[in-house]
């Protein structure tokens, strides 16, 4: 498969996997991917192995991603983490505004549009994800929801700052319920998504930004997902736990 974006697809591992069990993962997807270089490869393990991680991957086509941080450099933050902290371990991409954490930490657009500037201060690479819920969906509020979260979540962000920037779009409805958009549901939320960033940069940005889809990606949803013109990787959940179906995810999707 040709794509003029390189695939990126990425593991969020949650608040799941002790260290031993992170650095056992990521030693067999070292093994088991390593020939791969036609997809952009990142693994989001919680805090307390990244450290870890970071020296397991450290010579492969593995990159090391966080699953969110301040928009804070320091300070009086207690249980934060800063982006110069998360740089301390190598860590290349960041997730921010998950769907989880817009819901249960009611993180905000704007709270996520600061915590974007600080990473690309950083030099890392954020994932920005953005979604509409069950209740939105069938309200017909799709687009609505989505144009309002790009225009706030992305806000003040250069063009250059925004062609280094993923979008993620996670379909909240079918976050860990093993319900999954149609092929045609995710090209048109894509395509939407990426005219949307038309409009707030131009035309060259939005050719340039790579677009994820997340939301139960499983192996046998992967090729058909990958496939369609405006789908540029998957960010996978649950599937990433596991070293045979998060290379099954990668595989199927060249």
């Amino acid at each position: 498969m040709t794509k003029d974006r390189k695939l990126i697809i990425a593991g969020n591992w949650k608040m799941n996997k002790t260290v031993a069990e992170a650095v056992d993962l990521v030693t067999q997807l070292k093994r088991d991917l390593a020939n791969v270089k036609e997809v952009d490869l990142v693994v989001c393990p919680p805090y307390t192995a990244l450290s870890d991680v970071s020296r397991v991957i450290l010579d492969s086509n593995l990159r090391l991603g966080a699953q969110n941080m301040s928009e804070q450099n320091n300070g009086a933050y207690t249980g934060e983490i800063s982006a110069l902290m998360l740089r301390e371990f190598s860590v290349r991409y960041v997730i921010l505004g998950h769907s989880e954490r817009r819901q249960y930490q009611e993180e905000s657009n704007e709270l996520i549009a600061r915590k974007a500037l600080a990473a690309h201060g950083a030099s890392l690479k954020p994932i920005v994800c953005i979604g509409e819920t069950l209740d939105e969906r069938e309200g017909n509020r799709t687009e609505q929801v989505l144009e309002t979260q790009l225009k706030g979540s992305l806000a003040g962000l250069s063009a250059h700052q925004m062609e280094e920037t993923v979008l993620a779009y996670e379909p909240v409805w079918a976050i860990g319920t093993g319900k999954t958009a149609s092929t045609e549901q995710a090209q048109s939320a894509h395509a939407f998504i990426r005219g949307v960033v038309a409009a707030l940069f131009d035309d060259a940005v939005a050719r340039r930004v790579r677009i994820q889809y997340g939301g139960s990606v499983k192996p046998n949803n992967a090729r058909e997902l990958m496939s369609q013109p405006d789908v540029d990787g998957a960010l996978v959940g649950g599937a990433s736990l596991e070293a045979r179906s998060f290379g099954e995810i990668v595989t199927n999707s060249i």
